[in-house]
Order: C-alpha cells, then structure tokens, then sequence
C-alpha cells in the first residue's frame, strides 16, 4: 500500500480531506481495537506525519483516551429505556421505565427527565463530551395495535408526531432517529466481538422479531430504511399456512402463552434474565419459532449471499442459545422437496451483545455518523 494519501476527490477540499481520514482512523481503532502508529500507517495508507497528526488531533479531543459521550433512548411496546455510553460502548448510566403501549408524550417526559438526572450526575466539565443522541424506534409500530392492550389511540399518535425533532428542539446536540432492529444490528457492528464479519444478516428478537443486514462493514437500511425487516416476512407455520413471520417467532408470542397459562407476561419485560418459563411452554414456542426463523433466513440468503447470520436479544443467555441450536438444526436439514437447490446456507453465531442492543444500538447511531465510516 502506497505511503502517501490519497489525493482528494474532485470538488472536496483539505478540511473534509482531514475530516474523512480522521474518522478512517477511528473506525480502524474502533474495529481492530488499539493499534500501534505504524501499524495505522500500514492499513490506512497515510504517511506517517499524517497519522501522527491526526493521533495528536483525536486524543487533544478526547477520543483515544476518555472518548466523546452518546445518549440511546429505545423505545419499546413494553419498556422505555435511557442510557449513556462512551465511544467503547461501556454504559455509564441507564434509566427505564415499563408501559402497556409507547404514548409519545409520555416517553418525551421520561426522555427529558432521564437526559436531565443522568446529566446531573456528570461533572459539568463532562457535558461538553456528549456529542448526539440516537433514539431506536419500531417502525409504524402504529401498524400492530394488538400490542397495544387497547391503547390503538395512543399508538396512531405516532403516525403524526416527530419524536427526534421535538426532542431536538431543546436539546444542544443532534438527535437522530432509528429503526430498533437496525439499530440492534449497529450495535453488534460497532460493539460486537464478530469483527471478521464484513456481511451478515443481524436477528433481533424482541416483543417482535426484527432484522438488520450489514454488507461490506457498512449497516445496510435501504432506500426507505426498512431494510431488514424480517417480521413482515410470509413463511410457513407447522400446518403449511403462511403467516408473517413475526407472528410465529416473536416474545409477544411467549408474553401471550403465559398468560393463556395463567402466569403473568409483563415478566418478561422486568429482566431479560432468570424467566420461570414453564418446561413445555418454552418448548412449544421454540419448535414454533426456530423452523419459521430458519425458512426467513433461507430467503434472505437467497437474495443477498449472506455468509453468516447473528441471533441475539431480550432473552436469557441459555433460551438464546437452545433457539440458535435449533435454527441451526433446521438449516442442516436436508431439504425434501428440491427447495434448498442452489442455495448456500450460511454459517449461525450467537450475539454478542445481548439485551441492550436496542439500547446501545440507538446511542451508536450518532457514534457511527459522526466518528466511523461505516
């Protein structure tokens, strides 16, 4: 690889130059974890007196050492959540609160009031370091009012409100708004442990099952950042019917079993650890989901390609884990009917982040933009 830069694209100039190679250098760090200057110099293609500037310019920032702040503020069909990390990711604070439905004007309150405790607590040298917040949202989480344990009203509100604008209206850094699976995939891309993987489809499960898609180190949302949206997949149910996936392989469904069984469904949402679930009810929902996930996953990698697919969520480690064993098990099984013809089936790991992806997902949006290139 040439020493030299390279030359600026046409029309840019050696402000967006320096800008551009500052976030190749983070995203590098970001990725590969701490490096050496020369070996910087080596896989980025800078001199040497340009990295030494640059590494001299991040850390008089802050961004090697103490590292820029961000907010994530999910907001769920159960729970809404606050946190604060740093640019490795490490949670500094977290707030939540649980409902029956996501009432706009409540969450603002909550957001406003968490944004201002967990400021409180930072010294006010801090405050200057926080650089965005990211808010993680389902997508016309209007359209599901079954959610809602009859409050569709306060659901449709959603359709007419800006969350991100109003919040950023009062706030001193920008706030940017995305899809939670999306996002759960972005933080896996940003804090994961898979950092050989360059493209894989990223499997959310939360009250409902969501995907994300990363092709080339870069999170991938489409035109109309809808991109991944496994849970309005058709697949087939044990009876031959086809339904949306969400429907088959979801928590709403597990929510919905316990309490048909007498058990109280909220919970799930208090902890994503320690679930009483009842041996044939976890059973059931499992032989339930893992074949639907499987067929959703058979299609993807029909259109993209996609060598690896990560499964993570709001689950105990162990259910994660019987789920991933299973999907695996159904993607192994030889095909009967000539429908897996043609098709590679890619390899299936387990996520490395867990519960907080949403979470951490949301507050690695303003992260990525601001300091990464993909």
């Amino acid at each position: 690889m040439d020493d030299a830069p390279p030359p600026p694209a046409p029309g840019t100039n050696q402000t967006g130059m320096r800008a551009r190679n500052e976030r190749l250098v983070l995203t590098l760090i970001r990725r590969q974890g701490p490096l050496a200057k020369s070996e910087i110099t080596r896989l980025t293609g800078l001199s040497a007196q340009s990295v030494s500037v640059i590494m001299r310019a991040l850390e008089a920032e802050g961004l090697l050492t103490r590292g820029a702040l961000f907010f994530g503020l999910r907001i769920g069909r159960r729970a809404v959540e606050m946190v604060l990390i740093d640019f490795l990711g490490t949670c500094l604070a977290r707030r939540s609160a649980r409902h029956a439905a996501p009432d706009v004007d409540a969450v603002l309150r909550f957001a406003h009031e968490s944004l201002a405790a967990i400021s409180a607590d930072l010294p006010k040298a801090e405050h200057a370091r926080i650089a965005g917040l990211g808010i993680a949202l389902p997508d016309r989480v209007w359209d599901w009012p079954e959610a809602a344990d009859g409050a569709a009203t306060r659901l449709r509100d959603w359709a007419e409100r800006d969350i991100a604008a109003e919040l950023g209206a009062a706030l001193p850094f920008p706030v940017t708004l995305h899809n939670d699976a999306n996002a759960a995939c972005g933080a896996e891309l940003t804090f994961g442990k898979h950092r050989d993987a360059r493209d894989f489809l990223h499997i959310h499960m939360g009250f409902y099952i969501g995907g994300g898609i990363v092709l080339d180190g870069r999170l991938y949302t489409g035109a109309r950042g809808l991109a991944g949206a496994l849970g309005s997949m058709p697949v087939r149910d044990g009876a031959g019917q086809m339904r949306q996936l969400i429907t088959l392989a979801s928590l709403s469904g597990l929510e919905r079993a316990l309490w048909e069984a007498g058990l109280d469904g909220r919970a799930l949402w208090e902890t994503p650890e320690g679930w009483a679930l009842p041996a044939p009810l976890a059973e059931a929902w499992l032989a339930r989901a893992a074949p639907a996930i499987a067929q959703a996953i058979r299609a993807a990698v029909a259109v993209l390609d996609l060598p690896l697919v990560i499964l993570d969520g709001w689950m105990p480690a162990d259910l994660r884990g019987a789920l991933v064993a299973r999907v695996r098990a159904a993607l192994a099984a030889p095909g009967d009917d000539g429908l897996l013809r043609g098709l590679e089936m890619p390899e299936l790991r387990e996520g490395s982040i867990g519960p907080q992806g949403r979470a951490l997902g949301a507050a690695s949006g303003p992260l990525r933009a601001r300091f990464m290139t993909g």
